[in-house]
Protein backbone atom coordinates (compact mmCIF):
# COMPACT_ATOMS: atom_id res chain seq x y z
CA UNK A 1 0.00 0.00 0.00
CA UNK A 2 1.57 3.34 -1.02
CA UNK A 3 -0.14 5.35 1.76
CA UNK A 4 0.70 5.26 5.45
CA UNK A 5 -1.59 7.14 7.80
CA UNK A 6 0.48 9.49 9.98
CA UNK A 7 -2.61 10.75 11.80
CA UNK A 8 -6.25 11.38 10.91
CA UNK A 9 -5.33 14.43 8.79
CA UNK A 10 -2.06 13.44 7.14
CA UNK A 11 -0.77 10.53 5.04
CA UNK A 12 2.67 9.57 3.83
CA UNK A 13 3.06 8.23 0.29
CA UNK A 14 6.05 6.26 -0.98
CA UNK A 15 7.03 7.18 -4.52
CA UNK A 16 9.10 4.68 -6.51
CA UNK A 17 10.81 5.02 -9.91
CA UNK A 18 8.51 4.27 -12.83
CA UNK A 19 5.34 4.64 -10.74
CA UNK A 20 3.26 7.80 -10.99
CA UNK A 21 0.94 9.24 -8.39
CA UNK A 22 -1.57 12.06 -8.64
CA UNK A 23 -2.59 14.56 -5.98
CA UNK A 24 -4.48 17.78 -5.61
CA UNK A 25 -2.31 20.83 -6.10
CA UNK A 26 -1.32 22.36 -2.81
CA UNK A 27 -1.74 19.04 -0.98
CA UNK A 28 2.01 18.40 -0.61
CA UNK A 29 3.12 19.25 2.93
CA UNK A 30 6.71 17.98 2.82
CA UNK A 31 8.84 15.43 1.00
CA UNK A 32 12.15 13.60 1.16
CA UNK A 33 14.17 12.22 -1.72
CA UNK A 34 14.32 12.98 -5.43
CA UNK A 35 10.63 13.71 -6.13
CA UNK A 36 9.16 15.94 -8.85
CA UNK A 37 5.74 17.60 -9.03
CA UNK A 38 4.28 18.52 -12.43
CA UNK A 39 0.95 20.30 -13.07
CA UNK A 40 -1.52 17.98 -14.79
CA UNK A 41 -4.99 18.96 -16.01
CA UNK A 42 -5.95 15.68 -17.67
CA UNK A 43 -6.34 13.59 -14.54
CA UNK A 44 -3.89 10.85 -15.44
CA UNK A 45 -5.14 7.86 -17.43
CA UNK A 46 -8.17 8.33 -19.60
CA UNK A 47 -7.27 11.42 -21.63
CA UNK A 48 -9.19 14.62 -22.11
CA UNK A 49 -12.63 12.98 -22.11
CA UNK A 50 -12.06 11.68 -18.58
CA UNK A 51 -10.72 14.90 -17.10
CA UNK A 52 -11.09 14.51 -13.40
CA UNK A 53 -13.37 16.86 -11.55
CA UNK A 54 -15.74 17.66 -14.40
CA UNK A 55 -18.78 19.50 -13.12
CA UNK A 56 -21.71 21.40 -14.54
CA UNK A 57 -19.45 24.41 -15.07
CA UNK A 58 -16.85 22.12 -16.68
CA UNK A 59 -14.32 23.04 -14.04
CA UNK A 60 -11.45 20.69 -13.29
CA UNK A 61 -9.77 19.99 -10.00
CA UNK A 62 -6.10 20.96 -10.49
CA UNK A 63 -3.82 17.95 -10.14
CA UNK A 64 -0.12 17.29 -9.77
CA UNK A 65 1.74 14.34 -11.24
CA UNK A 66 4.13 13.03 -8.59
CA UNK A 67 7.16 11.03 -9.74
CA UNK A 68 10.62 10.01 -8.60
CA UNK A 69 11.97 8.25 -5.56
CA UNK A 70 11.19 9.21 -1.98
CA UNK A 71 8.33 9.91 0.42
CA UNK A 72 5.73 12.67 0.37
CA UNK A 73 3.44 13.92 3.13
CA UNK A 74 -0.05 14.89 1.95
CA UNK A 75 -2.80 16.81 3.69
CA UNK A 76 -5.20 19.60 2.80
CA UNK A 77 -7.24 22.11 4.76
CA UNK A 78 -7.00 20.09 7.96
CA UNK A 79 -9.60 17.67 6.59
CA UNK A 80 -9.81 14.11 7.84
CA UNK A 81 -8.33 11.55 5.45
CA UNK A 82 -9.53 8.05 4.65
CA UNK A 83 -7.43 5.60 2.64
CA UNK A 84 -9.46 3.28 0.39
CA UNK A 85 -7.87 0.26 -1.29
CA UNK A 86 -9.36 -0.95 -4.58
CA UNK A 87 -8.98 -4.53 -5.78
CA UNK A 88 -10.22 -4.25 -9.34
CA UNK A 89 -13.50 -2.52 -8.57
CA UNK A 90 -14.62 1.07 -9.16
CA UNK A 91 -14.73 3.91 -6.66
CA UNK A 92 -17.27 6.70 -7.16
CA UNK A 93 -16.14 9.90 -5.44
CA UNK A 94 -16.38 13.64 -5.91
CA UNK A 95 -13.24 15.17 -7.42
CA UNK A 96 -12.78 17.80 -4.74
CA UNK A 97 -12.59 15.03 -2.10
CA UNK A 98 -9.59 13.38 -3.75
CA UNK A 99 -6.33 14.04 -1.94
CA UNK A 100 -4.02 11.61 -3.77
CA UNK A 101 -4.22 8.30 -5.62
CA UNK A 102 -2.21 5.69 -7.49
CA UNK A 103 -1.35 6.42 -11.10
CA UNK A 104 -2.24 2.81 -11.93
CA UNK A 105 -5.93 3.60 -11.48
CA UNK A 106 -8.00 4.54 -14.52
CA UNK A 107 -9.96 7.74 -14.04
CA UNK A 108 -13.19 8.76 -15.67
CA UNK A 109 -16.37 10.74 -15.19
CA UNK A 110 -19.88 9.35 -14.87
CA UNK A 111 -23.13 11.16 -15.61
CA UNK A 112 -25.16 11.08 -12.41
CA UNK A 113 -28.31 10.18 -14.33
CA UNK A 114 -26.78 6.85 -15.36
CA UNK A 115 -27.17 5.62 -11.79
CA UNK A 116 -30.73 6.09 -10.66
CA UNK A 117 -32.06 7.76 -13.80
CA UNK A 118 -33.63 11.16 -13.26
CA UNK A 119 -33.29 10.74 -9.50
CA UNK A 120 -29.56 10.42 -9.98
CA UNK A 121 -29.57 13.91 -11.47
CA UNK A 122 -31.72 15.17 -8.61
CA UNK A 123 -29.14 13.78 -6.19
CA UNK A 124 -26.44 15.79 -7.89
CA UNK A 125 -28.45 18.97 -7.44
CA UNK A 126 -29.42 18.24 -3.83
CA UNK A 127 -25.87 17.48 -2.72
CA UNK A 128 -24.39 20.33 -4.71
CA UNK A 129 -22.09 17.91 -6.51
CA UNK A 130 -23.34 18.69 -10.00
CA UNK A 131 -24.33 16.19 -12.67
CA UNK A 132 -21.01 14.35 -12.96
CA UNK A 133 -19.01 12.31 -10.50
CA UNK A 134 -15.47 10.91 -10.71
CA UNK A 135 -14.66 7.22 -11.06
CA UNK A 136 -11.40 5.45 -10.24
CA UNK A 137 -11.03 1.84 -11.34
CA UNK A 138 -8.38 -0.87 -10.93
CA UNK A 139 -5.93 -2.01 -8.29
CA UNK A 140 -4.50 0.69 -6.08
CA UNK A 141 -5.09 3.07 -3.21
CA UNK A 142 -6.98 6.35 -2.94
CA UNK A 143 -6.81 8.93 -0.16
CA UNK A 144 -10.07 10.90 0.17
CA UNK A 145 -10.97 13.85 2.39
CA UNK A 146 -13.98 14.39 4.63
CA UNK A 147 -15.25 16.48 7.53
CA UNK A 148 -15.26 14.97 11.00
CA UNK A 149 -13.92 11.55 10.09
CA UNK A 150 -15.31 8.71 7.98
CA UNK A 151 -17.00 5.39 8.67
CA UNK A 152 -17.17 2.53 6.15
CA UNK A 153 -20.56 0.82 6.02
CA UNK A 154 -20.91 -2.51 4.18
CA UNK A 155 -23.70 -2.83 1.61
CA UNK A 156 -25.21 -6.27 0.96
CA UNK A 157 -28.22 -7.43 -1.07
CA UNK A 158 -29.99 -8.17 2.20
CA UNK A 159 -29.04 -4.88 3.87
CA UNK A 160 -29.07 -1.72 1.75
CA UNK A 161 -27.82 1.47 3.39
CA UNK A 162 -29.70 4.77 3.60
CA UNK A 163 -27.48 7.85 3.81
CA UNK A 164 -28.06 11.56 4.25
CA UNK A 165 -26.92 12.88 0.83
CA UNK A 166 -24.91 15.65 2.48
CA UNK A 167 -22.94 13.08 4.51
CA UNK A 168 -22.13 10.87 1.52
CA UNK A 169 -18.42 10.73 0.61
CA UNK A 170 -17.89 7.82 -1.81
CA UNK A 171 -18.83 4.23 -2.57
CA UNK A 172 -17.38 1.23 -4.37
CA UNK A 173 -18.48 -2.19 -5.51
CA UNK A 174 -21.50 -3.35 -7.49
CA UNK A 175 -23.74 -0.69 -5.99
CA UNK A 176 -26.83 1.10 -7.26
CA UNK A 177 -27.97 4.40 -5.82
CA UNK A 178 -31.43 5.87 -5.65
CA UNK A 179 -32.51 9.18 -4.18
CA UNK A 180 -35.92 9.09 -2.55
CA UNK A 181 -38.01 11.61 -0.71
CA UNK A 182 -38.83 10.94 2.91
CA UNK A 183 -41.23 13.53 4.24
CA UNK A 184 -40.58 14.24 7.88
CA UNK A 185 -37.35 12.23 7.94
CA UNK A 186 -35.09 15.15 8.79
CA UNK A 187 -37.60 16.50 11.29
CA UNK A 188 -37.66 13.14 13.06
CA UNK A 189 -33.88 13.02 13.41
CA UNK A 190 -33.66 16.63 14.50
CA UNK A 191 -32.23 18.29 11.38
CA UNK A 192 -35.36 19.97 10.08
CA UNK A 193 -33.65 21.62 7.10
CA UNK A 194 -36.62 21.06 4.83
CA UNK A 195 -34.69 18.89 2.34
CA UNK A 196 -36.18 15.51 3.12
CA UNK A 197 -34.14 13.14 0.96
CA UNK A 198 -32.46 9.81 1.54
CA UNK A 199 -29.81 8.23 -0.64
CA UNK A 200 -30.44 4.49 -0.82
CA UNK A 201 -27.47 2.33 -1.84
CA UNK A 202 -28.11 -1.33 -2.63
CA UNK A 203 -26.12 -4.22 -4.03
CA UNK A 204 -22.71 -5.45 -2.88
CA UNK A 205 -19.96 -3.09 -1.75
CA UNK A 206 -19.36 -0.31 0.75
CA UNK A 207 -20.23 3.35 1.29
CA UNK A 208 -18.15 5.94 3.11
CA UNK A 209 -20.03 8.41 5.29
CA UNK A 210 -18.61 11.50 6.98
CA UNK A 211 -19.59 12.71 10.43
CA UNK A 212 -20.78 16.06 9.11
CA UNK A 213 -23.05 17.69 6.53
CA UNK A 214 -20.41 20.23 5.56
CA UNK A 215 -19.07 20.41 2.02
CA UNK A 216 -15.36 20.68 1.28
Amino acid sequence: MPFREINSRMVEARVTPGQKMFSQRGAMLAYQGDVSFTPNMQGGQGGVMSMIGRRVADEATPLMTVEGSGTVLFGHGGHHIQVINLAGDTLHVEADRLLAFDGTLTQGTMFMGSQGGVMGMVRGQVTGQGLFTTTLKGHGAVAVMAHGGVIELPITPQRPVHVDPQAYVAHHGDVRNKLSTALGWRDMVGRGSGEAFQLELSGQGAVYVQASEEKL
